[in-house]
């Protein structure tokens, strides 16, 4: 397995630098002047010349390039200009919101949708079958922006029932104490119990919002690759044996159809991170969403490359770890 994961590993380094090169081209094509952005559009043509020169931008493209790519060699992502911070102490302040997001909905996605894809399969053609489908279709074709602003209505100014979409936590709490970043683990770590409350009443909504689409996906997958398993021979032998239904359902059919379920799981982690910045905007989430569209407006580079880069990174090592995982849910399945 370990020179499995090193090949893996190794195998990484084409993709990052095709994502380095691209995020690049695609950062300096975006409209706008870093520097009249920093300057302001009043500024004389000599200050907003200094600055592009400050900022390495009245280089040659190539120049900027091998420069960008000595900084990360070295560790250096950037400094973002509109914040006037390094870009690794922002994504350090910020990471953890968007983690945490990303988190919770992930495990409301699996929560719901494998239990919903394995009712659907175990009672094919039924009306709870039917329903799924519909739910599975719905949350796929919804808009994310739309539900987010669907449920900021219904649940806060009409029922009255979630907090105002501002932050992780009521203005009138203190965070918890900082451990990990992530408030809710921080909460219960340090048994802060108010700040529990308020920090999960505050995550619910955008995380089921974020959720929606692959809860959808995850039940049709889990749905179709249930309905494969249960008619192989395997299954038919562990029913004649005499082996309850929900042993022969959970140890023997969902084990196997698992494999695919996982493999989605993985692919949607990109997907996910990409609708955090949707979510986060909609929520007023503190997290790298806001951070990400400020640095867009402001057109400034280092931020946008470095946020692509590390989402790149994450979700590699995630597919990664997919695959690793395998081994352990089918031991059929060797490295090499």
């Amino acid at each position: 397995m370990f020179a499995y994961t090193l090949k893996r590993l190794v195998q990484m380094i084409p993709a990052l630098l095709g994502i380095i090169v691209i995020t690049f081209i695609l950062s300096r094509v975006l409209p706008g002047d870093p520097a009249i952005m920093l300057a302001g559009e009043q500024a004389p043509e000599e200050i907003v010349n200094k600055i592009r020169q400050d900022m390495g931008l009245d280089k040659p493209l190539y120049i900027q390039f091998f420069a960008y790519i000595g900084q990360l060699l070295q560790g250096d992502i950037g400094y973002a200009y509109h914040t006037g911070h390094s870009v690794a102490s922002d994504l350090t302040s910020r990471f953890p919101a968007t983690i945490e997001l990303t988190l919770a909905s992930i495990l409301i996605a699996v929560l719901i949708a494998i239990p919903v894809g394995i009712v659907a399969a175990t009672r094919k053609e039924s009306l709870l079958d039917h329903i799924s489908r519909v739910f599975s279709l719905i949350g796929a074709c919804v808009p994310i922006f739309w539900l987010g602003l669907m449920f900021i209505y219904i649940f806060y100014s009409i029922l009255g029932w979630a907090p105002a979409p501002m932050g992780r936590i009521s203005g009138d709490l203190n965070p918890p104490v900082h451990i990990t970043g992530l408030y809710v683990l921080d909460s219960l770590l340090s048994a802060d119990s108010a700040a529990l409350k308020s920090s999960l009443a505050h995550l619910l909504l955008p995380a089921i919002c974020l959720s929606t689409g692959t809860m959808a996906i995850i039940a049709r997958m889990t749905r179709s690759s249930m309905l494969e398993v249960v008619d192989q021979d395997f299954v038919r032998t562990a029913r004649a044996k005499g082996l309850r239904e929900s042993a022969v359902i959970y140890k023997h059919a969902l084990v196997n159809a698992l494999i695919p379920t996982l493999t989605v799981l993985g692919l949607q982690f990109g997907f996910l991170m990409g609708g955090a910045v949707i979510t986060e905007t909609i929520f007023s989430w503190p997290g790298i969403g806001g951070y990400v569209t400020d640095s867009i407006l402001a057109a400034d580079y280092a931020p946008i490359q470095a946020f692509t880069l590390v989402s790149a990174v994450l979700y590699c090592g995630i597919n990664l770890a997919v695959d690793l995982i395998y081994g352990f849910i089918d031991p059929r399945i060797r490295y090499e």
